[in-house]
C-alpha cells in the first residue's frame, strides 16, 4: 500500500487556530487515503500534551520542540543567506526521521504544509510532491514592510525578496501548488520570477458546520448581563494583522457606533493577547476576553462580528467560523477574501472606518436584516465550505484514485 508523508510547521492538534485547522482537516483526509507519517514542531510545551491525539492517528510520527530563539534563527539567517523563516524551522532531528521514513517506508507522495517546510523534501524524492503554501508569505513581508522605516523595513524587505526566491524555487520542485484561495493563487503567479512555471491552483478553507451550530451552545453567561448590542472581533491576538485589526475596532470603529448605541461593547476573544491588545480593555466598550475555553458560546452571545483586517491573507477562519454560528459579519474586503459570499445578502463588505461603523450600525438598527443575513450565511457556509467537499479533490492531487481534482484557479 502506498503511503504519505506529511509535513508541517506546527502539531495539527487541537484544531484551535487559522493554519492548525486545515492542517488538522487535511491530515484526516490523508489518514482516510492511507498509512500517514506526519513530521512536525512543537510550538510550546503545550503543543506536547497533544502528542497522544497525533500517534492515534499517525502510522509514525516526529514531534519535535521548536525552541530556537528567533534571534539565533535571524544570526544564521544573515549568515546563510536565507530568509528567517526557514531557519527558524530547520531541525537536523526533523530531517533526520523524514530521511528515514523516506529510506524505510513505501511513501508515493509528500504533503508539505506551509512553505518554510518545503526544505524537508529531497531533491531525489521521485515521487508526487505537493506544497499547500496556504498563503503568499511574502506578500505578508512586503505589506509589513511598506509600514515601517529603518531597520525594521530593511529586514522585512529582506525577508519578502528571500521568501520570494524560496517560493519560486518550491514551485519548481513541487507537482503541485496549492494556495487558499484563488486571490492568493494568482497573486503567487503575479510575483513569480520570468521562466519559473508550474501547477499552482486553490483549495479553499472549510468550516466544521456539525461544530460551529448556533443550535447545539447556549450563550457565554458572562454576556448575559450586558445590554447591547454586542460585538465580537475573535483570533489569536499575538498575530500582527489580528492586533492591527483590535486596535482599529476599538479605537477607530467602536467610538463611532458608541455615538448611536452608547451601550455597544466589543468582545476580543483569542489566546495570548499583545500589551496592545490588553491595553483595549475598557476603552469605547471594549472588553479584552484573552484566551477561552470554547469560542462558540461567545459567538453564541454576540449580535454582530466586525473584522476589519488591513493585511489579511487567504480565507479568514474567523470570518467562517462567525458565519457558521449564524452572526451577520461586517468585514473589510481583504477579511472577506476567498469567501464567495453575495455582499450585502450573506456578508457586509465596507473598506474604511466610517463604511464599517455605518455598516454595523444598519444591522443594529434593522434587526430582522441582522437575522436574516445570519441565516443566510450559515447557509452558505454549508453549501460551499463543509470540509468533506472542500477535500474531496486531495486524493487526486496526490495521485490516489479519485473521482475529483483540483481545479485550477487561474
Amino acid at each position: 500500500m502506498s503511503e504519505i508523508l506529511f509535513i508541517a510547521h506546527r502539531i495539527p492538534f487541537p484544531p484551535d487556530r487559522g493554519d492548525k485547522i486545515r492542517s488538522h482537516h487535511v491530515l484526516r483526509r490523508l489518514a482516510e487515503l492511507g498509512p500517514v507519517h506526519v513530521a512536525c514542531f512543537a510550538d510550546d510545551p503545550d503543543d506536547l500534551r497533544h502528542e497522544p491525539a497525533l500517534a492515534e492517528l499517525a502510522a509514525s510520527h516526529s514531534l519535535v520542540r521548536r525552541n530556537r530563539p528567533l534571534p539565533v534563527a535571524g544570526l544564521a539567517a544573515l549568515a546563510q543567506g536565507l530568509p528567517v523563516s526557514l531557519t527558524a524551522f530547520a531541525d537536523a532531528r526533523l530531517q533526520s526521521y523524514v530521511a528515514r521514513v523516506l529510506a524505510t517506508r513505501p511513501v508515493s507522495a509528500i504533503y508539505v504544509f506551509s512553505g518554510q517546510m518545503g526544505q524537508y523534501v529531497p531533491e531525489g524524492f521521485g515521487g508526487r510532491v505537493v506544497i499547500d503554501l496556504v498563503d503568499v508569505d511574502s506578500a505578508k513581508f512586503e505589506a509589513y514592510a511598506a509600514g515601517v522605516g529603518g531597520v525594521r523595513h530593511w529586514l522585512y524587505a529582506r525577508e519578502d525578496r528571500l521568501l520570494r526566491a524560496e517560493e519560486a524555487r518550491l514551485v519548481g520542485r513541487a507537482g503541485l501548488i496549492v494556495l487558499v484561495s484563488a486571490e492568493e493563487a494568482d497573486l503567487l503567479r503575479r510575483r513569480l520570477p520570468h521562466g519559473v512555471d508550474g501547477a499552482v491552483t486553490a483549495m479553499g478553507n472549510g468550516v466544521d458546520t456539525a461544530w460551529y451550530d448556533p443550535e447545539q451552545v447556549p450563550p457565554e453567561p458572562a454576556l448575559s448581563g450586558t445590554e447591547g448590542p454586542r460585538l465580537i472581533f475573535t483570533g489569536q491576538m499575538d498575530y500582527p494583522p489580528n492586533v492591527a485589526a483590535a486596535v482599529r475596532a476599538a479605537t477607530r470603529i467602536m467610538p463611532v457606533i458608541r455615538q448611536v448605541f452608547p451601550a455597544a461593547s466589543l468582545e476580543i476573544v483569542g489566546r495570548r493577547p499583545t500589551g496592545a491588545v490588553l491595553a483595549l480593555d475598557g476603552l469605547n466598550g471594549c472588553r479584552v476576553r484573552g484566551a477561552v475555553a470554547d469560542v462558540r458560546p461567545w459567538l453564541r452571545g454576540a449580535d454582530m462580528a466586525l473584522t476589519p483586517l488591513d493585511i489579511a491573507r487567504g480565507i479568514q477562519n474567523k470570518v467562517l467560523e462567525a458565519m457558521a454560528m449564524s452572526l451577520p459579519v461586517v468585514a473589510s474586503p481583504g477579511a472577506a477574501t476567498g469567501i464567495a459570499a453575495r455582499a450585502g445578502v450573506e456578508l457586509a463588505v465596507a473598506d474604511d472606518d466610517a463604511a464599517m461603523a455605518r455598516a454595523a450600525m444598519a444591522l443594529i438598527a434593522n434587526r430582522p436584516a441582522a437575522q436574516a443575513m445570519g441565516a443566510a450565511a450559515r447557509r452558505f457556509v454549508e453549501q460551499h465550505h463543509a470540509w468533506p467537499a472542500v477535500l474531496a479533490p486531495l486524493a487526486a492531487a496526490l495521485g490516489f484514485p479519485s473521482s475529483g481534482a483540483l481545479c485550477d484557479a487561474a
